[in-house]
């Protein structure tokens, strides 16, 4: 790999509110450590979103992970927007090169790398992701890449759904029609123009689409759900039946709602811990490849590592 020496000392961060039970600041710093690369991660909790953006403005720092609730925000701040940012809405990732902030929302491939380690093959699946923001329109999209024959975004309200799924539709259209004849971006995916033309984007509200979610194939809540004690499931758990794949992107704060009714029907399910590594993983090598870094460690090698770091002996 690329030695750097202590002039390329680099400061990263992840922004959010809260952001104390995130895994982030270990995980980073063991991957770092480990490769010698003198960067630096730590927490940046800040509650107020006046002082969330001067932050942002000041530019302190090489990146940052952005999480609830700052994501459209920090989206605002970039000069050079990535199609995955784009296409959800908000960022989750910062970064500087050169002058020019660019802004990447990594929880999609994060997510469905994270799946598919886990054996799920998109491939034909019918997908529902709960949530309207950034995170569920990232995966909304990442699973459409991934293969899925259709893939359905769920609110509570079926006129809120159906104005995101659309917006980013449109957004779609455009980029697969600037794209055509690209190839994809991973082995086994979708080109964006394919993505556009095979995939069936759908929405509806929890309420409105009870037969579409007890007839999904993998559920993934990508909702704020479950982060407090109390929190109910984002739909009706009656719902859920034997097969199904059931994933909440929370973790950290208990057995959700979601969770225990997912046991207890026989569905597979897991929690946001193995997604928050996959999105990382994607993160450190996109940091890379802007800081000149070179190491021949895998994909999985690298969420071998920090997965140990952040959840030791929980994920394999």
């Amino acid at each position: 790999m690329t030695v750097l020496d202590s002039d390329d000392a680099k400061q990263l961060y992840v922004l959010g509110h809260p952001v104390g039970h995130s895994k982030s600041p270990v995980m980073y710093n063991a991957l770092y450590s480990y490769l010698a690369l003198p960067w630096t991660y730590g927490f940046m909790d800040i509650s107020d979103a006046h002082e969330a953006a001067e932050f942002l403005d000041a530019r302190d720092f090489f990146s940052i992970n952005i999480t609830t609730p700052y994501k459209p925000l920090a989206l605002q701040k970039a000069d050079v927007q990535a199609a995955t940012a784009q296409l959800a809405g908000g960022c989750n990732l910062l970064a500087s090169f050169g002058e020019r902030l660019l802004a990447y929302n990594t929880d999609g491939e994060g997510c469905i790398a994270y799946l598919e380690r886990e054996g799920i093959n998109f491939a034909g699946k019918s997908v529902a992701v709960c949530g309207t923001g950034p995170t569920s329109l990232a995966i909304y999209h990442a699973a459409a890449m991934a293969g899925a024959q259709e893939v359905l975004l769920l609110g509570r309200k079926v006129d809120k759904a159906r104005d995101v799924a659309r917006g980013y539709v449109r957004q779609l259209r455009r980029m697969a029609e600037a794209s055509r004849g690209m190839p994809a971006a991973h082995d086994h995916h979708r080109s964006i123009a394919d993505t556009y033309e095979q995939c069936a984007f759908k929405f509806g509200s929890y309420t409105t689409s009870t037969k579409a979610i007890a007839a999904a194939d993998v559920i993934v809540d990508a909702t704020p759900l479950g982060m407090h004690e109390g929190d109910p499931a984002p739909f009706d758990p009656v719902l859920l039946r034997e097969g199904q794949f059931v994933m909440d992107t929370v973790y950290g704060h208990g057995e959700t709602t979601l969770a225990k009714a997912a046991k207890a029907c026989g569905c597979q399910f897991r929690n946001g811990a193995g997604m928050l590594v996959g999105q990382a993983v994607v993160t450190a090598l996109i940091l890379f490849d802007l800081a000149g870094v070179e190491t021949e460690m895998t994909f999985e090698q690298i969420f071998a590592l920090m997965a140990e770091a952040g959840f030791p002996g929980e994920l394999g």
